[in-house]
């Protein structure tokens, strides 16, 4: 299966794992709780689910590489302590907490979250030493005689053999114990988290054009070549911070991610076009309107990868438009429940004494805890971070006009007033990108009218999560003209290949 797959499957795993019945057990007891083991090709994200999984699950999360640990430090230290049996004392050999063990019950005390995943990668790659340990850890749920928490899901991942010299295959045993996942590489659905998580539009639409090199593991006379995606992820972040710096990322750069000299190669040379086309299209004049119609002539009798690039520059800037408009969104809302937070206390007498200061502390407190607990993504700590900024700026408006001896109403309407004018500038934000998308959709109707490269362009819209969004809420005639025309050629499509079927088995 994919990993979009996997994912939801180890998530659908953990919901029914830790559902509680009336009596406040869960209905699962925890021997039949069986360990996860998702096994997968190396760089595509079976670490990065884990970490969404525990966020949208709102339950902790250790994670260890065992392959960095010996046995002592994932069994523990032995040590004598004298115990009395038959009526002698005898010296016994006992065994310190496992330092994984550990980390989860330290995790619950940092958190006061109770319920997690204790994820263990590469486990079957562990040395000769520690793998009686993983195999009684699988079986059993213990690191030497120290049980995993009451309310910690296990969930482990491997490599298959053919990616890694040191895997250890499992016995019957040990496989009978667990809930094996099989996950493979699909670029389909790596696309749609690369728009989602904002990948270079460099990469997307290279890899769109090239599949095949979107996960390749090869072995030559150069010794071993691979590109994975997390290669291409760690590539896009570089090219996008080069292109603040002015520096250019070549073909030796490229190889230091994507290790595969052919692809990089290749690569280096379509980055060079891409950033040529930008230039030559004037793509930002696009997007505002202005294209000139050498542009639309030139465009028309290009080549078919030098038209598909243009498409992907047009997406690219348009997806760094929806995505930044679903940030506002978020942060917007977020503004709003802090101010509608204060007003509530304002109009309460029994919490008069609510500050705006106050509920600055609370939120302070609020998002320490929050990214303490690993709940937070990079970007939606960022939001709140504005959020408590922006009201920051509305307290001191507050108490310019507390000073002054304001009541309380003409106090919140001042701020009110601020978070005005933010909202109305935000609607004008709104209106521009839909005129952008508008603009884009001119441009290419104008080249290629409902050619397969506006059929491209509304796919690639449909992929894309932000997209959707905001064509959702804001509407876009172009898009909705377009999306029916390519619903209809799907479904036309499937007729077609169904007839055939029909005519082969005649």
């Amino acid at each position: 299966m994919n990993i979009k797959r996997a994912k939801q499957e180890i998530k659908d795993t953990i919901e029914a794992y830790l559902l509680k019945d009336e009596r406040g057990e869960y209905c699962i007891p925890s021997v039949r709780q069986r360990p996860v083991l998702l096994i997968g090709p190396p760089g595509i994200g079976k670490t990065q689910i884990m970490e969404q999984i525990a966020r949208e699950c709102k339950i902790n999360l250790v994670s260890y590489t065992i392959t960095h640990h010996t046995r002592q430090s994932a069994m523990g230290l032995p040590f004598i302590r004298e115990k009395e049996y038959g009526g002698e004392n005898r010296s016994v050999t006992e065994y310190t907490m496992s330092e994984i063990i550990s980390a989860a019950y330290d995790k619950m005390k940092e958190t006061g979250i109770e319920e997690g995943i204790l994820f263990i990668d590469e486990i079957n790659c562990v040395s000769e030493t520690l793998a009686p340990a993983m195999l009684q850890f699988l079986q059993c749920k213990t690191f030497g005689n120290q049980q995993v928490p009451k309310g910690w899901v296990i969930v482990t991942a491997g490599n298959p053999p053919e990616y890694n010299k040191s895997v250890r295959e499992f016995d019957v045993v040990t496989l009978d114990r667990i809930k094996k996942i099989e996950v493979q590489e699909n670029f389909q659905v790596w696309k749609e988290y690369a728009y989602e998580a904002g990948i270079h539009p460099a990469v997307i639409s290279y890899l769109d054009i090239r599949k095949e090199n979107f996960y390749r593991m090869e072995t030559g006379v150069d010794g071993r070549m691979f590109a994975t995606a997390r290669g291409w992820e760690d590539l896009s972040e570089l090219l996008y911070v080069y292109e603040k710096l002015g520096k250019t990322a070549d073909r030796e750069v490229i190889m230091q991610y994507i290790q595969h000299w052919k692809i990089a190669k290749d690569f280096a040379n379509y980055l060079e076009l891409f950033e040529k086309y930008q230039t030559d299209y004037q793509i930002d004049a696009v997007l505002a309107g202005t294209f000139a119609s050498f542009a639309i002539e030139k465009l028309r009798v290009a080549a078919f990868d030098e038209r598909f690039s243009v498409v992907g520059l047009l997406i690219g800037k348009l997806n760094e438009m929806f995505r930044s408009y679903h940030d506002n969104e978020a942060y917007m809302e977020k503004l709003f429940e802090l101010l509608k937070s204060w007003k509530e206390a304002l109009s309460d007498e029994r919490k008069a004494s609510v500050s705006m200061g106050d509920i600055l502390d609370m939120e302070n407190r609020a998002l320490e805890e929050k990214k303490v607990a690993g709940q937070l993504t990079k970007d939606a700590e960022y939001i709140w971070l504005r959020a408590i900024e922006r009201l920051k700026d509305y307290k001191e408006t507050a108490d310019t006009l507390d000073i002054v001896g304001e009541s309380k109403e003409v106090i919140f309407d001042g701020v009110k007033e601020r978070f005005q004018e933010e909202k109305e500038k935000r609607e004008k934000d709104i209106e521009a990108l839909r005129n952008n998308l508008q603009n884009a959709f001119d441009f290419l109707e104008a080249a290629f009218a409902d050619g397969q490269e506006m059929v491209i362009f509304v796919t690639e819209l449909n992929t894309s999560p932000h997209s959707l969004e905001f064509i959702s809420e804001h509407g876009c005639d172009s898009y909705y003209k377009y999306n029916k025309k390519l619903l209809f050629h799907e479904e036309y499509t499937e007729i077609l290949n169904e007839l055939k079927e029909i005519e082969q088995e005649l």
